[in-house]
């Protein structure tokens, strides 16, 4: 009998195929002694471990490129975390084994994260994947992990470490359901990256019977539990027809009626431009560079390995729009050379641009390697600070661009509430503004990204975000400057048109969603965009605002 659950979608596509679980969670080792004359042999265990871990993490982020790469690079650190390795030998020198030093060194610095706000707390899953990795190499048992199969199948899970989602096999995994997670977590991310259909946040998901067929909708989030033939064929239908309108889809974004909307990429760095490109993305709205610092926590990059990657990218764009963030370090980015170890909560601390102003050093060799990069290249280069809060952030960044010689566009994000509300303020020190909906939603409603208890108020549709959104894209058009996104919420093909309602005027994504959200848009007017966003921002909750503008946009 078909039954329906309903989790939220973070990847569209229909994927319908027999659960299989995820591979169980490493046991807890028995908590034994050892004599003290074994304490340095077990610490060498302990130490090949860790840095056996540390390297395949490398070693699947070298595979996977991209975002992957850059998450599981941070991963690796967290393996090799100096103050936990030092726990460990501490635990074995007073008569642990080395797994399970490894074990209670690994949840003390679990609790430590739990407790200490939400944006850390949302690291603990990551945190939980290492430690069963390092563990699983000492019991000498298998690693927890994608269950192997000659067959296709739906992937269920509590939910998935980035190290299991960025090598996933789309020919063999034909979507996955987490009970955790949201629509902002590097697993919801890296599943668009790879065009696998995802609901996450489903709860229950791990009691669903190995080897049941399920219909996964990753636009809607529902589930469809032994489906009927008439439900799979009108989900088969609707995906056949979503993709002959993609491949009917071409050229720059536009509305029915003709109105311009760039659609931009997201990327982590070069190795994420192939895909841009044969989206065809107009650019690139967000370059994170993030990934170059994450080679070595401990020092910052060189300014020639930085010049000869931004080169790289914008080489790849002649004439068009590549907006560079500068680094966002802190918070779940900690870098060795900048980021504070003790403070109590690093969400609300020193991160983005006030890292940066702390240490400007390391901003003005930033600022000269793009200057460098973009020499003799046509591209239209623009540069971004994360997390301003207020017109002295937007000036002090937009002086150390004068003072590097970079010559580009210099602009803001808005991530923190308040640069929403005093967008215009902060447009009179620069030249426009990229609306980071992950962060924004993040600070807005109090609600950490990674956690999937409180995914309802990580949904980009809440009316509070859109106001927001409409509050800088009005400051933007007042100035006539520009308004973009580059968050997630972007990549939302009816969300995309709300935005544009809204008077966004550019749209950036990971280049997997591209073609649907070009789709969607040439389908709709501007003025149905406009009574859309209108519609959404009447409701009084997420849910309620998809479905006015969905009765909008259908005609209803």
């Amino acid at each position: 009998m078909e039954t329906t659950l309903r989790g939220v979608g973070v990847s569209h596509g229909v994927a319908i195929g027999e659960v299989r679980h995820m591979g169980t969670a490493v046991l807890e080792p028995p908590a034994k002694q050892i004599p003290a004359q074994d304490a340095e042999r077990e610490q060498g265990r302990a130490r090949q471990a860790v840095d056996a871990v540390a390297a395949d993490l490398t070693a699947r982020g070298n595979l996977a490129g991209g975002e992957a790469q850059a998450v599981l690079e941070a991963q690796a650190l967290m393996a090799q975390d100096p103050e936990l390795m030092s726990d460990v030998e501490r635990r074995i020198a007073v008569g642990s084994t080395a797994e399970r030093a490894v074990y209670d060194a690994f949840a003390a610095y679990r609790e430590l994260l739990a407790n200490a706000g939400e944006y850390l707390a949302g690291r603990v899953a990551d945190l939980d994947d290492v430690r069963n990795r390092i563990v699983a190499r000492l019991l000498g048992v298998p690693m927890p992990g994608v269950p192997d199969s000659d067959h296709p199948y739906v992937l269920v899970a509590r939910d998935l470490a980035p190290a299991d989602t960025a090598l996933l096999d789309p020919a063999l995994v034909l979507g996955f359901v987490t009970e955790e997670g949201g629509p902002t977590s590097h697993s919801a991310i890296l599943a668009r990256a790879l065009g696998v259909p995802a609901v996450v946040a489903l709860p229950g998901a791990g009691e669903l019977p190995e080897g049941t067929v399920i219909a996964v909708d990753g636009s809607s989030g529902d589930i469809f539990v032994n489906p009927t033939g008439e439900t799979t064929a009108r989900l088969e239908s609707a995906a056949a027809e979503r993709k002959a309108a993609l491949a009917a889809s071409s050229g720059p974004g536009v509305t029915a009626d003709g109105h311009k909307v760039p659609l931009l990429a997201n990327i982590g760095g070069p190795a994420d431009v192939p895909a841009a490109l044969e989206a065809g993305a107009e650019g690139v709205g967000l370059f994170r560079t993030e990934f170059l610092f994450l080679d070595d926590s401990k020092n910052a990059p060189s300014e020639e390995k930085q010049v000869t990657a931004y080169r790289q990218v914008l080489e790849a764009f002649p004439e068009g729009r590549v907006v560079v963030r500068v680094l966002d370090a802190g918070a779940d980015k900690p870098l060795e050379f900048l980021t504070p170890a003790d403070e109590p909560n690093p969400a609300l601390g020193v991160r983005g641009l006030r890292t940066l102003l702390d240490h400007p050093e390391v901003l003005r060799t930033q600022l000269t390697a793009l200057a460098k990069a973009a020499e003799g290249l046509p591209v239209h280069l623009e540069v971004m600070a994360p997390m301003v809060a207020d017109r002295a952030d937007a000036k002090a960044f937009a002086d150390a661009c004068r003072e590097a010689g970079l010559h580009a566009k210099y602009g803001a994000m808005v991530e923190i509430p308040s640069a929403a509300l005093r967008a215009r303020s902060i447009l009179r020190e620069v030249e426009f503004l990229s609306l980071g909906t992950n962060d924004l939603a993040q600070y807005t409603f109090a609600a950490d990204r990674q956690v999937g208890a409180v995914s309802r108020l990580q949904d980009p549709w809440q009316p509070a975000l859109l106001d927001l959104v409409a509050l800088s894209a009005e400051a933007a058009r007042a100035e006539g400057k520009s308004c973009g996104v580059c968050g997630e919420a972007a990549s939302d093909p009816l969300l995309a048109c709300v935005l544009t309602g809204l008077g966004v005027t550019s749209l950036s994504m990971g280049a997997a969603s591209i073609p649907y959200v070009r789709a969607t848009l040439a389908k709709h007017t501007l003025a149905q965009c406009e009574r859309a966003a209108a519609a959404a921002r009447t409701a009084d909750s997420a849910d309620e605002a998809r479905a006015a503008a969905q009765a909008v946009l259908s005609g209803e």
